[in-house]
């Protein structure tokens, strides 16, 4: 386990803050912490002082808050917890080994932390890494109590499960339940309904509900409107609508979805062959009941979220990171025979397996350059426009009528950089010039940025009339005007 857990500190921390945040959810995600941060609310997410944002729960924006306060407003910082989530999903991932892969309880924590979907993501900041750390701790729970030993099942584990189930709720809302339809049918076939009810205990339930609804119940008696944005943008429209244009179609999962499962499984099931994997997962006739058991849950534990992944028609390769843990304890039971890193050959192979991730992370933070992407780069050619004590607050101006797509657009992340609120208004919008005026009245004076698909002129000359400040042109940043707008 020590050596697991070193080579997990060693990916994870190893070129953490190197690279900028990119665009378009690191961005903002830090800037809502940051927002949180500057103006004391850490109840109600917002991009700005105008602009509320409950697209996601919490749990992100005050992980990265945190850290910011802690650590200081740096890169390395508000990437900092998605190492230590790394870490501890691969340390859950052997408390579950000790009793699913009880020969090699480190081998799926190894899967794991060499597979290249979780490697990736602990370089990202987005909620999907941390749900994956809540859905490890609430299915270690699970696994504690039904796979104990000698065959005690202390209550004290399903408190934990229940806890984890609350945590994920609370960073995703219901994708984060989505192993629990795996659980629930497991303990049906195998414990009969009477297991189910043992696994709702008035304990376990009431951590859930506190843990995974208080903060959303809060939220919708302070704000109006936030019900129905829960129930029809964030889980009908995501489930059943191409609204967010995030590869809908009844291919679209196979497009996204199935490169994401075996480019992400190498370099594990090539070691093994696809007719050797599906020997080794099936469980024999001889086979003890305790390993059928596991065999069953992790099966259920996979296809049953990834069947509702792919019918759900907003689809992107992040969705699917939570099903790489019980990938990796499937992989970790195919693999226990034939894997024995006192092989010469076998031990070489992994050195050099860690070598090329190790350089993947260090060559796309020092030598890929994105300068419509890399919020550091954004901010540093944006500060370079004018005085930094000349203006308060930055304000995009997108030519389109959706806010949705103003969330995808704005670099939000140059926020960390710059040290100043960043606004986005949909121009095109019934609202979008009055909330320009808005971002410019709040801000005081700002560094303006006009789509290039807007007339220049006939922005400024709004601008002008409804601040009476003056406009003034300071540069172009990747074919976008920019102007400086003070009283």
């Amino acid at each position: 386990m020590l050596w697991l857990m070193l080579l997990a500190m060693l990916l994870a921390f190893a070129f953490q803050g190197s690279r900028g945040l990119w665009n378009t959810d690191e961005g903002r995600y830090v800037d809502g912490a940051l927002q949180m941060v500057d103006s004391g609310n850490y109840l109600v997410p917002a991009y700005s002082p105008i602009e509320v944002n409950l697209s996601k729960p919490p749990v992100t924006y005050w992980v990265i808050a945190t850290a910011v306060k802690w650590l200081g407003r740096n890169t390395w910082a508000t990437r900092l917890p998605w190492a230590f989530a790394f870490v501890a999903t691969v340390w859950l991932l052997y408390g579950m080994g000790l009793r699913l892969v009880p020969d090699k309880p480190w081998l799926p924590g190894l899967v794991y932390v060499l597979s290249l979907p979780p490697f990736i993501a602990a370089n990202v900041v987005n909620p999907d890494t941390l749900l994956t750390l809540c859905e490890a701790l609430a299915m270690y729970g699970f696994v504690a109590w039904r796979f104990a030993p000698d065959g005690s099942r202390a209550r004290a584990w399903l408190a934990l499960m229940w806890s984890g189930w609350g945590l994920a709720f609370l960073t995703k809302g219901p994708p984060g339940l989505l192993p629990l339809l795996a659980v629930i049918p497991f303990l049906v076939v195998r414990d009969g309904w009477r297991g189910v009810g043992r696994l709702f205990t008035l304990s376990g339930v009431v951590l859930f509900l506190l843990a995974g609804f208080g903060w959303y119940a809060v939220v919708v008696l302070r704000v109006p409107w936030a019900l129905h944005y829960f129930l029809h943008y964030e889980i009908y429209d995501r489930i059943f609508t191409s609204v967010q244009h995030r590869n809908p179609g009844p291919w679209g999962w196979a497009l996204v979805y199935l490169p994401t499962l075996i480019l992400g499984t190498l370099p594990w099931w090539p070691a093994l062959g696809l007719a050797k994997l599906v020997r080794r997962w099936k469980p024999a006739a001889d086979e003890p009941p305790a390993r059928a058991d596991a065999s069953l849950l992790l099966w259920l534990w996979f296809a049953i979220p990834f069947v509702v992944f792919c019918l759900a028609q907003s689809r992107l390769p992040a969705y699917v990171l939570p099903l790489f843990l019980p990938l990796s304890l499937l992989l970790a039971r195919g693999l226990e025979r034939s894997l024995d890193l006192r092989k010469p050959f076998q031990r070489l192979g992994l050195v050099v397996w860690i070598i090329a991730l190790l350089a993947l992370k260090g060559g796309v933070a020092y030598a890929v350059k994105q300068p419509h992407r890399d919020n550091r780069l954004i901010a540093a050619r944006l500060g370079a426009m004018a005085d930094p004590h000349a203006y308060s607050g930055v304000v995009f101006i997108e030519a389109t009528d959706a806010g949705y797509s103003i969330e995808e657009r704005t670099p939000w992340g140059i926020r960390l950089y710059l040290d100043k609120p960043v606004y986005a208004v949909a121009w095109l919008a019934r609202t979008g010039p009055s909330q320009s005026c808005l971002a410019l009245r709040d801000s005081g004076s700002a560094l303006v940025v006009v789509d290039p698909g807007l007339d220049y002129q006939s922005v400024a000359r709004v601008l002008a009339q409804c601040t009476r400040a003056k406009v003034s042109a300071v540069g172009n940043w990747l074919g976008h005007p920019v102007a400086l707008v003070r009283p």
